[in-house]
């Protein structure tokens, strides 16, 4: 299948570390149906960009929420991994959405982000409650993407409405009014 917006996101299920649990939990994109979902992949626990992004999400999770969005975090390594870091790395206390151990590199390769190595790119998607990708994103491993250009866009695509380059809420939307051809 290939990714592309306006299709059907890739299904994934996978473990995820989640603050508070004692152990992996189990986390499937259909368990979002009905809810957007912000999908963000990073390359690896324990760098250096990262965990700027990381608790950027984390700082503005209260807002995606109140869009009716679920923030869903990714990389290639493991739960265990995701554990040691999120726990002891002060930055990182803030997170409370699950981040996703895709140790088998398919949910990276599904949404076409997988280095041969094995790391992800800095990917981010946004679904939307019927399972439709509706924006994508790739940055090079050297810059972090910007969160609330994240949270802005998911704020326009949940007006289901036209909106204008740099739009933010409350500005007006496009309107087209399409004029009746008389005598057809």
């Amino acid at each position: 299948m290939q990714l592309r917006v306006g299709k059907e996101a890739p299904s994934f299920e996978a473990e995820a570390y989640i603050r508070g649990k004692s152990a992996p939990q189990t986390v499937k994109l259909s368990d979002y149906r009905g809810k957007w979902v912000v999908l963000f992949f990073y390359p690896r626990d324990f760098t250096f960009v990262c965990p700027t992004e990381i608790q950027e999400f984390a700082e503005l999770h209260p807002e995606f929420e109140a869009e009716g969005a679920v923030v869903l975090g990714a990389s290639t390594d493991s739960y265990f991994s995701h554990k040691a870091w999120f726990e002891t790395d002060e930055r990182l206390a803030g997170v409370t959405y699950p981040v996703l151990a895709d140790t088998s590199h398919a949910i990276a390769e599904a949404y076409g982000i997988l280095l041969e190595d094995g790391t992800a790119l800095r990917g981010t998607f946004i679904i939307d409650p019927d399972g439709v990708l509706r924006h994508m994103q790739v940055n090079d491993l050297d810059v972090g993407r910007n969160t609330r250009e994240t949270l802005r866009l998911l704020r326009a695509l949940r007006t289901g409405e036209l909106c204008p380059s740099s739009w933010e809420p409350g500005q007006e939307t496009i309107t087209v009014s399409i004029p009746e051809e008389v005598g057809v």
